[in-house]
């Protein structure tokens, strides 16, 4: 299947700031966040505009929020850098509870694959691929541009800043090295 567009046109001129969805999530989770929780809360929204930017019309903003809000989750509730299993599973759990049992197949695809190296085979009228291209500019702090213009790119990076996240992000790639060093990078997929 051919991968979802590459941001043709910003459709949101105006930045996402505050999501119920996000903010509710965020809280349950503080105290396991600990004090990562400002820089993983900003990488959540930034991953979020991203994926809205890219998205065709913007896409299902309270299905990207739920994906955005879980994706990485797992690194905290679960104390794992192997943590897309325990993210799905945390967005599978909510989407239950919430009575969205219909969205679970593709925010569970959305978190499986948000790292993957090459293009998402999902259906291409899915979140998947936009939210990997989304996930993929924000870890390399827009090195990868997937046709989004770099102007948007700093203006997400402005309103919603790294906050140590990067740097966390290398520490514990570190840690895993030590001590895993045949899978230092469990979550990356071909």
């Amino acid at each position: 299947m051919n991968p979802a567009p590459v941001a043709r046109s910003v459709v949101r001129t105006r930045l996402l700031t505050s999501v119920p969805i996000v903010d509710e999530v965020l809280r349950a989770y503080a105290s396991e966040l600990g004090h990562d929780f400002i820089a993983y809360r900003n990488h959540v929204y930034r991953v979020m505009n991203l994926c809205a930017a890219i998205a065709e019309d913007g896409g299902d903003l309270e299905k990207i929020a739920v994906a955005a809000v879980f994706h990485d989750l797992g690194i905290w509730a679960n104390n794992t850098f192997d943590y897309i299993a325990p993210s799905a599973a945390l967005a599978r759990e909510y989407l239950a509870a919430q009575g969205r049992a219909e969205w679970i197949a593709e925010i569970e695809t959305m978190i499986e694959e948000h790292h993957k190296i090459t293009p998402s085979e999902a259906d291409a009228a899915s979140l998947v691929e936009p939210f990997r291209r989304a996930d993929w500019i924000d870890v390399t702090r827009g090195l990868r541009t997937f046709g989004v213009p770099r102007q948007l790119i700093r203006s997400v990076f402005a309103m919603w800043p790294s906050a140590g996240f990067h740097w966390r992000l290398v520490q514990l790639t570190v840690d895993r090295l030590r001590t895993h060093p045949l899978t230092p990078l469990p979550m990356v997929r071909l």
